[in-house]
């Protein structure tokens, strides 16, 4: 099971584009490595660049950034922060749609 959530949020990255954050994505450890959670993202981008959303953003969990960053997303450096909520390392990400 994959399951990604997105908000209408002004992006820290271009803040002049109509941005929406990635709050939420996990995908089951089972199920990881087969492609199903890069495809809910190409859905989830298609979807929101057909309402008009210019860029996706969010605070990616670290462990994560290689499989973000192999379905076009982009670190920013020097972004690099412990999130309040989890106390794991996160570095702002982002995308142009």
């Amino acid at each position: 099971m994959v399951s990604a959530s997105f908000y209408p949020s002004p992006s820290p990255v271009n803040p002049e584009l109509r941005s929406y954050q990635l709050r939420y994505m996990a995908t089951d450890f089972d199920q990881q490595g087969f492609g199903y959670g890069a495809a809910v993202l190409d859905f989830a981008e298609a979807e929101l660049r057909g309402l008009g959303v210019q860029q996706v953003w969010a605070n990616g969990r670290d462990s994560a950034l290689g499989f973000y960053q192999a379905t076009g997303w982009l670190a920013v450096e020097g972004s690099q922060h412990v999130s309040a909520v989890t106390q794991l390392p996160h570095t702002v990400i982002f995308r142009i749609l």
